[in-house]
């Protein structure tokens, strides 16, 4: 990608990588840079900062969590947790339905339709954000109050929203969609191994344990976040994605003498000139003193991470350690990336390199599976559609009607020439006709809509059952349907496939770019053929790595 006059999102724009990146950007005059951060008053900051250098580029600046709707993308987490319509919001976007609703109240998804970014630079610590909400303290919690009797409907919710792999896979769900909506087209995130490159030895930990739970999850969100975003890579209509993953301790933003500060407040000076009994010391409520200053002394700003002292640094980035990278460094690798110049440095490239994909041995060996299962359905005169153990019940739904077109129509032209009321009350006869097919999917619980709308075939199990109010909305989820507009929908998947191939003869082509397998008007209807085309042409969830 070009940068100059380009328009580039940092979220996470007031740290420490992200105020290094959008120094490296201003040096290739992009149009606009917008910081995303938040706090507003360090994102303006660090926007003041960069003024200077920004030129004719327009420094933007937003603020507020990119991970809950907009409504409370400004508010207090804590007090949201304590409020019960801010609460329900909290949970019904993590833990409802992926709905438009959802997506339109995303702060993110507003923000990226709102500036529209070229690239976006994610330097959020994600694993962090989640993991460190303590989901064992709030399972001890929660575990303590149902004991006594005073689990209630918001102690549950406010214990869901401490579960980091649910909301994980909403943000990127979310992510993904803002993303398309905006047209970006490089997405670049700065990842976490979690524990600054060391491994499950490392000393530095929560003092619960070692190695810390509570560091370990970081650890692992990373890594779901990393599986997460490398199939973001593999998916056709999403940006180019990239993560780099920096393995040491990241510093470091300045030096300086000054009021130590903690979580944003300075460190209080306190002193305790007599000792107190070890019997009461720690029910005491007094003993010590306000000095009424707060601590000041030399310290290195570690960006996130916060202030060190000296012999913290000294310590944490010794050989050995977890050692250092700086932010310029980590940022010259995103500008590379997002240029289409690799460096060696994405992880997202580094899995597409490693996983071991499908084979030529794989595709063969298929061939003769495929014979095989053939040999066995002519053997015992049985028809082998599907047994609903893959997962997605639509699946099982398809193959079986496309199972009963076969049965009444004897190619792929016959169907596209059908009449769908016509259609459907033959296959009602056939299932008539024949009860073993009939029973065969009720049993594999995809219940069967007969054409008239106002009847059901099942079993006892259902597999995706039906929808409070709406009884037949689940029908195009996993029900064999019967009526004459499933019929029609059919019927037109057909003609398209015939249009597809009246437009390969008009190519004439012979080289291996040309479908060599496709459909043909001609070909009697295989339901895995049938399958596969719609999910690569009518779900667009073609492979598109091998």
């Amino acid at each position: 990608m070009d940068l100059q006059g380009a328009s580039i999102m940092i979220l996470g724009g007031s740290g420490l990588v992200g105020h290094a990146v959008a120094r490296r950007l201003l040096d290739f005059h992009p149009r606009l840079i917008v910081l995303v951060a938040l706090n507003a008053r360090e994102t303006e900051e660090v926007a003041g900062a960069l003024a200077p250098h920004a030129g004719d580029t327009v420094l933007g600046v937003e603020y507020g969590n990119v991970y809950v709707s907009g409504s409370l993308a400004q508010g207090d987490h804590a007090r949201q947790l304590e409020d019960p319509a801010s609460l329900g919001l909290l949970v019904d976007d993590t833990f409802g339905d992926l709905t438009e609703d959802v997506l339109k109240r995303s702060f993110l998804v507003q923000l990226l339709e709102k500036h529209r970014p070229d690239a976006v630079v994610d330097c959020i610590n994600t694993a962090t954000a989640f993991a460190y909400q303590d989901v064992y303290s709030s399972t001890r919690s929660l575990l303590a109050r149902a004991a006594d009797g005073t689990v209630d409907r918001a102690a549950v919710q406010r214990h869901a929203l401490t579960m980091p792999i649910p909301q994980l896979t909403r943000h990127v769900q979310i992510l993904l969609e803002g993303l398309r909506r905006a047209g970006t087209r490089s997405y670049v995130k700065i990842g976490t191994s979690g524990t600054g490159g060391m491994g499950l030895n490392i000393p530095y930990t929560h003092s619960e344990e070692k190695p810390s739970r509570t560091l370990l999850t970081k650890s692992a969100v990373a890594g779901a976040h990393t599986l997460l975003l490398y199939l973001l890579g593999r998916t056709p209509d999403a940006p180019a994605t990239v993560e780099i993953k920096p393995t040491a301790a990241i510093g470091w933003r300045e030096i300086a003498y000054g009021p130590v500060r903690r979580g944003g407040q300075p460190i209080a000076l306190y002193d305790c000139p007599e000792a107190l009994p070890l019997a009461g010391a720690f029910a005491a409520t007094s003993g010590w003193v306000a000095l009424g200053r707060p601590l000041e002394s030399v310290y290195i700003n570690m960006g996130e991470n916060g202030l060190f002292a000296r012999e913290e640094f000294a310590t944490i980035t010794a050989l050995g350690q977890m050692e250092m990278i700086t932010p310029e460094e980590i940022a010259e690798y995103v500008v590379l990336e997002i240029q289409g110049r690799p460096t060696g440095r994405d992880i997202v490239a580094a899995l597409d390199a490693s996983t071991a994909g499908p084979t030529y041995r794989a595709g063969i060996l298929r061939e003769a599976a495929l014979k095989r299962l053939d040999q066995l359905e002519e053997r015992h005169t049985a028809r082998s559609v599907a047994f609903e153990m893959l997962g997605p019940p639509r699946l099982t739904k398809l193959l079986y009607e496309a199972h009963l077109w076969s049965r009444l129509c004897r190619s792929v032209s016959a169907l596209a020439a059908a009449a769908p009321a016509k259609l459907g009350a033959e296959a009602e006869a056939l299932l008539t006709t024949d009860p073993s097919l009939r029973s065969e999917i009720i049993s594999v619980g995809i219940p069967i809509v007969h054409p008239d709308g106002a009847r059901l075939s099942r079993g006892p199990h259902i597999v995706v059952p039906p929808a409070p109010g709406e009884v037949l909305a689940a029908a195009p989820r996993g029900w064999v349907d019967l009526r004459p507009a499933n019929c029609a929908l059919w019927i037109a998947r057909a003609q398209r496939m015939t249009a597809q191939a009246a437009a390969r003869l008009g190519s004439s082509g012979t080289g291996s770019g040309e479908e060599w397998f496709a459909i043909e008007p001609a070909d009697p209807i295989a339901p895995w053929r049938m399958a596969a085309w719609i999910f690569r042409h009518e779900d667009q969830g073609e492979r598109s790595k091998r």
